[in-house]
């Protein structure tokens, strides 16, 4: 079973981490994976005291990453990266009226993904989801601001990835859920961070075909699936 020791970090720089880093807490770790709302400062620091590679994707306030992005860090919006076997497709920002940089509508999130959907077909399909919001329903919150993407619970709906994980829904924000089973795909929201072993059952991978996949997106964005 294809497995992957995860750092995953988001939206509050931790002290314990920042002030009192102790290297053999993070012993064996394979990846770190932010989901935005991070200082590039951290990120940078993260990645050069845990040497793991850490992929990104970029919260609502993570407008200075245009100007300086972390470095040693790799976004996960520009392509699917493959770790140990197991695939990560990530999508950035929040839902927001806002011109800001990575604030989105849901017609904008649903292009988003329209543009990636040939390289999820030939990677056939992705094992986690990584994104700055939640899903909707799924960990979000009520306000208009911290409401997830049907665009989101869309994709776990059609391609059923083992884990998604996501920030910007602060644990203090009320919730005290950071694990959601949503059918085959675990949900955790990295608020703060967490380690956590990643494992993927083993199947047989192939190649989707983009009409069909593309034929069936369109049919449940129409029926609201």
């Amino acid at each position: 079973m294809p497995s992957v020791k995860a750092l995953v970090v988001a939206d509050q720089e931790n002290a314990y981490i920042w002030d009192h880093f102790d290297k053999s807490a993070f012993a064996g770790v394979d990846v770190i994976i932010s989901c935005g709302d991070l200082k590039a400062s951290y990120l940078s620091f993260l990645t050069t005291m845990v040497a793991a590679p850490l992929y990104y994707v970029h919260g609502n306030h993570d407008a200075s990453y245009l100007h300086k992005p972390p470095e040693g860090c790799e976004s996960l919006d520009n392509e699917i990266v493959e770790i140990n076997g197991i695939r990560f497709l990530g999508f950035s920002g929040c839902k927001s009226l806002s011109p800001k940089p990575f604030h989105y509508t849901e017609k904008d999130v649903n292009r988003q993904i329209i543009k990636r959907m040939p390289q999820i077909c030939l990677y056939g399909g992705f094992d986690v989801l990584v994104t700055h919001t939640p899903a909707a329903g799924l960990g979000d919150g009520e306000d208009s601001f911290h409401q997830g993407f049907s665009a989101y619970r869309m994709l776990l709906n059609q391609f059923a990835p083992a884990y998604h994980l996501h920030g910007h829904q602060h644990l203090n924000y009320g919730s005290n859920k950071y694990m959601i089973q949503y059918g085959a795909t675990t949900i955790i929201n990295g608020f703060g961070y967490r380690i956590i072993d990643l494992q993927v059952p083993v199947v047989k991978r192939k190649r989707l075909s983009y009409i069909k996949t593309r034929y069936d997106w369109g049919r449940n964005n129409a029926a609201g699936i």
